[in-house]
């Protein structure tokens, strides 16, 4: 279902993606409008999946999981069979925090988040022991220079 999304709509997404707890009287105070209205479209947009899963954005280091590594896999398997255990072990898979399957060199990409170089090496073994895999190169995240999930609108 395709919704057609005007100013105020994305005014509303703008504020919602930099704190989605606020209250209906917040956000119309901030987008300039009533609450009612507020209300109606956050609902319609929320009904033709614009607006997904709210959620809490947590701190990794906080929560010790202080190395971040990128995970380039290229693959010599392209049959669905192969593809649908990858994807399922992925998806099964908690450290996986992104995974994307690119044109190019590179097959698929994986960000993975985890307490340290042995916690990824435990994540890569059993990667590799779920799924055969071509190659694998990882690359440790020295600094996070920018992360987010806000959308530009």
């Amino acid at each position: 279902m395709s919704v057609q999304i005007d100013a105020l709509d994305r005014k509303i997404l703008g504020v919602l993606q930099e704190d989605a707890s606020q209250s209906l009287d917040e956000i119309a105070k901030k987008v300039g409008s009533s609450k009612t209205p507020v209300w109606s479209r956050i609902r319609k947009m929320r009904e033709a999946g614009i607006i997904g899963q709210q959620t809490v954005v947590l701190d990794a280091d906080a929560l010790g999981l202080e190395a971040c590594f990128f995970v380039l896999i290229r693959t010599s398997e392209h049959e669905a069979d192969w593809q649908q255990k990858f994807l399922a072990t992925l998806k099964a898979r908690p450290e996986v925090m992104e995974a994307h399957r690119l044109a190019g060199d590179i097959d698929y990409i994986l960000k993975v988040r985890v307490a340290n170089a042995r916690a990824y090496d435990e994540f890569y073994q059993a990667l590799i022991g779920e799924v055969r895999i071509y190659n694998v190169t990882a690359l440790l995240s020295m600094e996070e220079i920018k992360s987010t999930t806000m959308l530009p609108l």
